[in-house]
């Protein structure tokens, strides 16, 4: 017996459901886009292709209306029901199936099973990590800081003029030299008395993952917000513009930082002919933080508070 509870997790509260209907009827269109707890309009296939459909997180669920028909609106299932044409456990099993859930499966990465989890209502021990002043020749953190607070720091214009500035620059040298000396970074990992392995602090139980020089980033991104292993704490576009950062939790008690950064990149290499950023190995990692308006944050973090640092530099001015 598969449960809606299951499905919502392993699906983004449901936002992968509707994303993996509508590429059905839009193969070719990047089918959504998620800002904070809700999508841009997009084309409703059941209304003649309008731009009439919104998608909404409320009490994490992601539901659905239409503007020109009142009547249509629902939840995840109710959408699929529409595409279906199936109802109860065997809508549930079609999901399941079609899209790789492998709920009920004991399958897994490092015997990790994603079946029987619940609905997280928030985030509870926000993970702490390192936050460094530029230029990346400063190796004493400044503060520490949360997946809140960077993501409210990438999406606003804190960083905006940095990045548009070094995607202008053709040289890459030159643009590498701007980077180190223009842009702040973090060390995703953990908190450090200096930038350097041997002075870890904590570590946060996070890893970054690097993707460089990506021809398809929103390709790329909707890939790895699927991956039936690893559930996306934070995603967004490099400073350069043409590589990706995939930020996922990782558990210690398995196997070490270095252990699990080899095993994912060899999982990603098999399954998705991706090589990683080798960088990524190092625990006191320094990661740059860039301006992505479209940056993607795990939604149990959204009702999160900021962390007294993110407060009193209101984000904008770290």
């Amino acid at each position: 017996m598969i449960e809606e509870n299951q499905i919502l997790h392993d699906t983004h509260y449901g936002l992968n459901i509707y994303a993996h209907i509508l590429r059905k009827y839009y193969p070719d269109d990047i089918v959504l886009e998620l800002s904070g707890k809700k999508c841009k309009p997009t084309r409703n296939p059941f209304n003649a292709n309008k731009v009439t459909l919104n998608i909404f997180n409320q009490d994490w669920i992601f539901y659905f209306e239409d503007t020109e028909l009142s009547d249509f609106k629902g939840n995840p299932f109710d959408f699929a029901a529409l595409y279906y044409q199936l109802n109860g456990q065997e809508l549930l099993l079609k999901i399941n199936e079609e899209m790789n859930l492998h709920i009920g499966e004991q399958t897994g990465f490092y015997t990790n099973k994603k079946s029987k989890v619940q609905v997280p209502e928030v985030a509870a021990n926000l993970p702490k990590f390192s936050y460094f002043r530029c230029p990346v020749t400063n190796t004493q953190p400044n503060a520490e800081m949360t997946i809140p607070d960077v993501y409210a720091a990438i999406k606003g214009n804190k960083y905006k003029r940095q990045t548009e500035e070094l995607r202008r620059i053709s040289e890459p040298e030159t643009a590498r030299k701007y980077k180190a000396k223009h842009f702040d970074y973090v060390t995703f990992s953990g908190t450090f008395s200096k930038r350097n392995d041997v002075a870890l602090i904590q570590h946060s139980g996070l890893i970054t993952l690097d993707f460089d020089h990506v021809s398809s980033l929103q390709e790329l991104k909707e890939t790895l917000l699927l991956d039936r292993y690893f559930e996306t704490e934070l995603m967004f576009v490099s400073p350069s513009g043409d590589g990706l950062k995939w930020i996922i939790s990782i558990d210690l008690k398995k196997c070490n930082h270095q252990d699990w950064f080899q095993a994912i990149a060899a999982y990603i290499k098999a399954i998705y002919q991706l090589e990683v950023d080798k960088s990524g190995k190092d625990i006191s990692r320094a990661c740059f933080l860039p301006y992505d308006p479209k940056v993607y944050i795990n939604l149990k973090y959204l009702n999160c508070p900021s962390s007294q640092f993110s407060k009193s530099n209101n984000h904008e001015t770290i």
